[in-house]
C-alpha cells in the first residue's frame, strides 16, 4: 500500500500501481470526467501511469495551468497526425504547449510549402481525427530502437533530439496512426479536443539557431467547448484593436527606423511626454522612499561584466565587444546596470550605520535579441530599466524587501493594474550549473523571498528554474483588461554580486562584512511597461498620464484669440493643453480629438468667449456641461493629482 497526499493536506491510501484516473474516480466521477493529468511530486504525468510509492499528488483539469498545458500539447500531436495524413513525408521538430495554445515546427520537404491557405484543411482533418476518441499511449523505448525508428523515417530532427537523451529516459507516444518522440504527458484520449482553431503560419529556425534549417511553425489553439473558442476569438479581435504597435502609430507615441536599427525605438514627442511623466511619477515615489539617484554610462569595460558574470552568461548572445585603439582594450554596450552600481558602492568606505543604501537609475541597456523575437516595444534591443539596487545588512533584508513590494504595489494601483499574482522564481533543482554562488547563499536568498511574501500575504505561485543566474526573484504577473498575463516588475535577492565585487561595510564589531544586494524594477522596462499599459487601457491613459490632457476647439476663427488665452491659462497651471486652430468644422475637430483619445475637449464659440467659459466634452462620454476656465482647472487638478 502507498500513501498519497492531496493538495489540501489530506492523505489517502491506495494499492501500489494505482493510476491518476483511478484516484480521480475514487474522489468523484465528476472529477474523473474532467481530469486531464496528474502531478506526482511536482512532475506532471499521464493519468494512466501507475504510481508505486508515497507521493504528493494533484489532479489537473481544464481550470488548471497544468491541465491546459497537457491539453494543448496533446492538441499539437493531433495536429501533427493531421498534417502527416494530408502531407505524407512531412518531418516534425518540436510541438510544445505555449501560454495560449500550441505550435508544431514542421518540415514539409523541399517541394512543398505550407501556408495559411492550408490551415482550414488541416483543421478539418483534426476535427475528424479527434472524433475517433483514441487514447494517447505512452511507451518506453530503448535509445537504439528509437534511433532505428526515426532513421528509417529519415527524420534528422528527431535523431538530433535522441542523440542528447540518455538510454532509459526515452518515451514514444502514439495516438491513432501517429507516433512521436515525446516525454509527455498527454490527456487520456483525443475525444476531449472539441473546438479547434489554427491561427497562423510562420518561419522558425530549428532549435532557434539562425545557422539551422528554417522550418514551418504552425500555431493553433483548442478548447473543450465551442463557446470557449468563440470567447477566445472575440478576445483576440479586441487585442488587435488594442495592439500597442497600432495605437502607438495612431497616437504618435513611438516609431522604428530601419536606418536606426531593428529593435531600437524612437520616442516621438507625445510618447516622450508619456515616458517622462512615468519617470517623474516613480522618481517622486522613490525620493519619498529614501532612494538616491545615480547616473552611469551606456558602455563599460568588458572586465566589468566578466567580474559580474554577465559576460560568461550572455556575452556570446549579446552585442559583441567594442575594440578601442589601445591593444587589448574592449568595451561592451551596457547589458545591465547592476555592475555599475556595485562600483558606485565601492567608491568610498561604508559603515553599518550607512546601510541601507538605495541607488536608483533610469538606465538604458542593450541586448541583442534575435530579429525573429523582436516585437514592438515588448521585445527590443535597447530599453530603459527603472533600475535600483539596495545594499543592506542581512538583518535589514526582510524589511527592505517588503518595502520594495509596497512600492511595486503602489505603482500597480496608480496605473490601474488590479489583477496580479506574485511569482517566486527559484533555481532549477536539476540544473544548478546555470547559476553562480554557493548552495548556502541561495538557500538564504530563496527563504528571504518566501518569508517576505508570506508576511505580506501576497497571492503567490512558485516556479522552479525561473531565477536570475545570480539570485532568486519575485516577479509580478499582471492580467490586463482582456485577461492576458504579463510579467511586470521584479525584485531579486543577491548574495553573489557583493561577493564577486568584494563589497564591504564595517560592522559594529569593527570587522568587514558583505552587504546583501536587492535588485528591483517596478516597471521592469519603460518600453515593455508602456506597451502593456497601452494595451491595458486601449490608449485611454489616465488623465494625469495623458500626453495631451485637454484640447481647445474654437468653432470659428473668430474664437482663436480666446482659445489661445484658455490654452495659456491651462498651461500656466501646469496642465498639458493644446488648441486646434485649423479652419475645419468643429465636428471634425471633435472626431479627430476622440480618435487621439484626448481626455477633455473644450469647445469655445461666441457665447463661451463672451462669458469666459468652455463647453466641456469628455472622451467617450460627450458633453458634461459648461464651466469657467477656473472651474475646469480645479476639476482637472483633482484628476491629475497622483
Amino acid at each position: 500500500m502507498i500513501q498519497l497526499t492531496l493538495p489540501d493536506g489530506s492523505i489517502r491510501t491506495y494499492e501500489s500501481g494505482v493510476t491518476g484516473r483511478q484516484i480521480a474516480e475514487s474522489i468523484s466521477m465528476g472529477l474523473a470526467r474532467n481530469a486531464l493529468s496528474i502531478s506526482v511530486n511536482g512532475i506532471v504525468w499521464d493519468l494512466s501511469r501507475p504510481i508505486t510509492s508515497d507521493a504528493k499528488i494533484a489532479i489537473h483539469t481544464w481550470n488548471d495551468v497544468e491541465g491546459k498545458a497537457t491539453y494543448w500539447h496533446s492538441s499539437a500531436h493531433l495536429m501533427a497526425e493531421a498534417i502527416e495524413a494530408l502531407y505524407p513525408g512531412t518531418l516534425f521538430g518540436i510541438g510544445p504547449a505555449i501560454e495560449q495554445g500550441f505550435y508544431y515546427d514542421v518540415d514539409p520537404g523541399p517541394d512543398r510549402k505550407l501556408t495559411s491557405e492550408d490551415l482550414p484543411k488541416i483543421e478539418a482533418k483534426m476535427v475528424e481525427l479527434a472524433k475517433r476518441d483514441v487514447p494517447f499511449v505512452r511507451n518506453e523505448v530503448g535509445k537504439s530502437d528509437a534511433d532505428t525508428y526515426f532513421r528509417e523515417k529519415g527524420d534528422p530532427y528527431k535523431l538530433e533530439l535522441i542523440e542528447g537523451l540518455q538510454d532509459g529516459e526515452i518515451t514514444f507516444y502514439t495516438q491513432g496512426n501517429f507516433t512521436d518522440l515525446c516525454r509527455g504527458p498527454h490527456i487520456p484520449s483525443t475525444g476531449a479536443i472539441k473546438a479547434i482553431k489554427l491561427q497562423a503560419v510562420a518561419g522558425a529556425y530549428w532549435r532557434g539557431k539562425e545557422t539551422n534549417p528554417m522550418m514551418t511553425r504552425i500555431y493553433g489553439i483548442t478548447f473543450p467547448k465551442k463557446s470557449e473558442l468563440e470567447a477566445h476569438l472575440a478576445r483576440l479581435e479586441e487585442a488587435k484593436k488594442r495592439d500597442h504597435r497600432k495605437l502607438g502609430k495612431e497616437l504618435e507615441l513611438f516609431t522604428f527606423s530601419e536606418k536606426v536599427g531593428m529593435g531600437l525605438p524612437l520616442w516621438l514627442p507625445k510618447g516622450a511626454v508619456l515616458r517622462d511623466t512615468l519617470v517623474e511619477f516613480l522618481k517622486k515615489a522613490q525620493s519619498e522612499a529614501g532612494y538616491s539617484p545615480v547616473v552611469t554610462p551606456h558602455i563599460g569595460s568588458k572586465t566589468l561584466y566578466v567580474t559580474s558574470g554577465h559576460y560568461e552568461k550572455y556575452g556570446k548572445d549579446s552585442f559583441q565587444p567594442i575594440a578601442t585603439p589601445n591593444e587589448g582594450e574592449e568595451y561592451l554596450l551596457k547589458p545591465m546596470n547592476c555592475p555599475h552600481h556595485c562600483e558606485i558602492y565601492k567608491a568610498k568606505p561604508r559603515s553599518y550605520r550607512d546601510l541601507p543604501i538605495r541607488f536608483a537609475e533610469f538606465g538604458t541597456v542593450y541586448r541583442y535579441e534575435q530579429s525573429g523575437e523582436l516585437h514592438g516595444l515588448t521585445r527590443v534591443r535597447g530599453f530603459t530599466q527603472d533600475d535600483a539596487h539596495l545594499f543592506c545588512r542581512p538583518d535589514q533584508l526582510s524589511d527592505e524587501f517588503k518595502k520594495v513590494i509596497d512600492l511595486v504595489l503602489y505603482v500597480f494601483t496608480k496605473l490601474g493594474f488590479e489583477d496580479y499574482t506574485a511569482q517566486i522564481s527559484l533555481r532549477d533543482p536539476e540544473n544548478r550549473g546555470k547559476y553562480i554562488g554557493t548552495d548556502e547563499v541561495w538557500e538564504k536568498a530563496e527563504q528571504a523571498i518566501i518569508d517576505a511574501v508570506a508576511e505580506k500575504g501576497l497571492p503567490a505561485i512558485t516556479e522552479y528554474g525561473e531565477a536570475a543566474f545570480y539570485g532568486p526573484k519575485l516577479d509580478f504577473m499582471v492580467r490586463d483588461a482582456i485577461g492576458r498575463k504579463w510579467q511586470l516588475g521584479t525584485i531579486q535577492v543577491d548574495y553573489n554580486l557583493p561577493e564577486r565585487f568584494e563589497l564591504e561595510y564595517t560592522g559594529a564589531d569593527n570587522q568587514k562584512h558583505r552587504p546583501v544586494m536587492i535588485h528591483r524594477a517596478p516597471f521592469g522596462s519603460l518600453e515593455r511597461f508602456v506597451a502593456v499599459l497601452i494595451e491595458h487601457c486601449a490608449g485611454n491613459f489616465p488623465v494625469w498620464l495623458a500626453p495631451v490632457q485637454a484640447i481647445v476647439l474654437p468653432i470659428t476663427d473668430a474664437q482663436n484669440d480666446y482659445a489661445h488665452q484658455v490654452v495659456k491659462t491651462l498651461q500656466a497651471a501646469g496642465f498639458r493643453a493644446e488648441f486646434d486652430e485649423r479652419s475645419e468644422k468643429v465636428g471634425k475637430k471633435i472626431r479627430e480629438a476622440e480618435l487621439q483619445k484626448i481626455p477633455f475637449m473644450l469647445v469655445v464659440g461666441k457665447q463661451e468667449a463672451e462669458n469666459h467659459t468652455v463647453a466641456v466634452r469628455k472622451h467617450g462620454e460627450g458633453d458634461i456641461g459648461v464651466k469657467t476656465v477656473a472651474e475646469f482647472s480645479m476639476m482637472l487638478h483633482e484628476l491629475v493629482n497622483v
